[in-house]
């Protein structure tokens, strides 16, 4: 008796569409916005917590970014939005940097960067 029963499933990416939303790093930045703003009104111990929150966010930011440009988008994609490595690129970079940075436009900087990501994910969901 066979305990599973394997059928092929076939997609554009490397799960079925659904899966994959530029939704999770927003949150992630949304996050280091929140804890820049609240940063200087907090003692020095909560200062230490919230410096190490806000880089294991920018980390988690750069692997979503990271797992939706290399599984979701296929050199197809490409044709249609010339700029999407670039884009991809310069917001990894950007998580970098508010790691190293309390200025809250950098994080901002990075929403931003994050939303233009997700214009373009909705609109590769369209076609």
């Amino acid at each position: 008796m066979k305990l599973f029963s394997i059928k092929p499933v076939y997609a554009h990416c490397d799960l079925p569409c659904g899966v994959y939303d530029p939704a999770q790093a927003r949150i992630e930045a949304e996050s280091i916005v929140e804890i820049l703003k609240r940063y200087p009104d907090l003692s020095a111990s909560d200062q230490t917590r919230a410096i190490i929150i806000k880089e294991e966010r920018a980390e988690l930011v750069k692997h979503h970014l990271m797992v939706l440009w290399a599984d979701y988008f296929k050199p197809d994609h490409l044709s249609r939005f010339p700029d999407l490595h670039q884009q991809f690129w310069l917001a990894i970079k950007q998580a970098s940097t508010t790691k190293r940075t309390l200025d809250v436009n950098e994080a901002n900087k990075l929403v931003e960067q994050i939303n233009a990501i997700a214009e373009i994910f909705h609109q590769s969901k369209q076609a």
